[in-house]
């Protein structure tokens, strides 16, 4: 794939401290990653500390060919860890310390141009669980141009979200990735009823977005359009662990959509890198020739 386009992760850059040691992290940094791979060009806003374990991101950022531009240090906080301990299946639990550098990303002038030159932009909920990176991500939300794809991947984790969060975000954002459980708790917030699909479509009704992306872990994923949509099952794979999944699948569906893909073909991309990273440990393994070559085709 090689479409140009520019994109940006907002948010929370850290180490993924694994049973089999540390990973590079954070949602925005994966979905940056795999962005990257597609051919995009990708930028990470972010913020480290001023330790050993921000210059060892740094390092890994320049392997992994990550511009690393609007990344900033900061001298009173630490770079972010997060604990990972993983259950029978692979699945995640996440243990996620407070008051690191990426809780205070500020908003300096330089920050400007990139915000308006965006194609695609993804955030989350955990970055906003502090005001001052909260701030940051929606200033830079709201000066994104009108076609840019503003992509909420909700991702809550522990107890680092409320209705608010998630009410603004959605307001700003187009796009909405979210699975089961987040979506029993976003029904509750807005009073959503019925079956999913019902749920789904008046979430997509109320904050006027463009499409909905669904998953359920093993149960498949639902795409979901006011004129459309998709279901895909998950191929059976032997898994090493979940860890950036679902942020493969959000970078896939984006570039999908930038490049103007038929909807299951977007849909059948991201379930396949998203499977193969399953069967990878940690979050940005190098996606196999085979699986580029298919996305690029569907151009």
């Amino acid at each position: 794939m090689n479409c140009n386009y520019k994109v940006a992760g907002l948010g929370e850059l850290l180490w993924d401290v694994l049973p089999q040691g540390k990973q590079l992290g954070g949602a925005p940094c994966n979905f940056a990653f795999h962005a990257l791979q597609t051919g995009c060009d990708a930028y990470i806003v972010s913020a480290i500390g001023t330790d050993i374990e921000g210059e060892e991101i740094l390092r890994v950022l320049n392997q992994l060919k990550l511009k690393a531009d609007f990344i900033q240090t900061m001298s009173g906080y630490p770079t972010g860890m997060v604990t990972v301990k993983l259950n029978d299946s692979g699945i995640p639990n996440y243990t996620i310390h407070e008051n690191a550098a990426w809780d205070n990303i500020e908003f300096p002038d330089g920050i400007i141009p990139l915000a308006r030159e965006m194609d695609a932009v993804c955030f989350g909920s955990l970055a906003q669980r502090n005001d001052v990176s909260r701030n940051t991500i929606l200033q830079f939300l709201e000066i994104t141009k009108s076609e840019c794809l503003r992509v909420f991947d909700i991702n809550l984790r522990q107890s680092f979200y409320n209705q608010e969060i998630i009410e603004k975000s959605l307001e700003l954002a187009n796009v909405l990735k979210l699975n089961d459980d987040e979506l029993l708790i976003v029904s509750e917030y807005f009073g959503c009823q019925g079956d999913e699909e019902s749920r789904l479509k008046q979430l997509a009704d109320d904050f006027q977005l463009m499409l909905i992306a669904f998953t359920k872990g093993s149960k498949g994923s639902l795409l979901f359009t006011k004129t459309e949509k998709s279901y895909c099952e998950v191929p059976t794979i032997r898994v090493a662990d979940t860890v950036g999944a679902g942020d493969s699948f959000t970078a896939i569906l984006i570039s999908g959509m930038l490049n103007k893909m038929k909807l299951e073909e977007i849909h059948s991309a991201a379930t396949n890198v998203a499977a193969f990273v399953c069967t990878m440990h940690g979050a940005t393994p190098k996606l196999p020739e085979h699986l580029l070559n298919q996305i690029d085709s569907r151009i």
